[in-house]
């Protein structure tokens, strides 16, 4: 059984809302906006900033330190040769290291669904996680779907729904191929792909939980 799934998604495919939908269904916590709060208390930073800043372009400095917690950089005073072991990293990056964390120890907690925020790439590559209980999901959907799906939950209309789903997709692209220098969406990343369309959200769900309990 696949006992830790990511569910990354498009925006606006029902991707939240199927990965409720398998929480329920396997009895196991999932974790979407709740990781802008834990993410805070591991950074210091505040939910509101996190939340502006998580999906935000940075250096691409943290993919270099993705297996490191600490980087030398020169002491901030101007003290001559003062060192530091504490990073000095882009605001985002800062982001991008709190809910890295909060994401493996999630993860090793046990049995649980994450939302996003480069948790596939992340536990992918992480020693400490087994890959045999790790399962990748990527929810998609057509356009015009997801057009209809922010209208209906933004009350925007065609033409700012189209412009709102173009931006975040953008931002969603710009964020992982930033901290991972992997393509988004594209299905060497995943070990599942589901155009939550076809089936519609319930049955997408059931669907991917009945995989997670068969798969080895």
């Amino acid at each position: 059984m696949k006992k830790i799934i990511t569910i990354s998604r498009e925006y606006c495919s029902g991707g939240h809302t199927i990965a409720e939908l398998v929480s329920k269904t396997l009895g196991v916590p999932f974790y979407d906006r709740e990781l802008i709060e834990l993410a805070s208390q591991q950074s210091g930073l505040s939910p509101e900033f996190i939340k502006s800043n998580e999906q935000k372009i940075s250096s691409g400095l943290m993919y270099n330190l993705l297996l490191s917690s600490t980087c030398t950089v020169p002491n901030s005073t101007g003290m001559s040769g003062g060192i530091s072991t504490k990073p000095t990293l882009p605001l985002p990056d800062q982001v991008f290291n709190a809910q890295r964390t909060v994401i493996l120890k999630l993860a090793k907690k046990g049995p649980c669904i994450i939302v996003g925020r480069c948790a596939d790439f992340i536990l992918k590559h992480s020693e400490d996680i087994a890959q045999n209980e790790l399962m990748n999901v990527f929810v998609y959907a057509p356009f015009e779907e997801r057009v209809s799906h922010c209208m209906e939950r933004t009350g925007f209309d065609r033409s700012a729904a189209e412009k709102e789903i173009k931006k975040m997709d953008k931002y969603r692209t710009n964020h992982y191929s930033t901290f991972t220098e992997q393509n988004w969406g594209q299905r060497q990343n995943y070990d599942l792909l589901i155009n939550s369309s076809l089936l519609g959200l319930e049955a997408s769900a059931r669907l991917i939980a009945d995989i997670a309990k068969q798969a080895d």
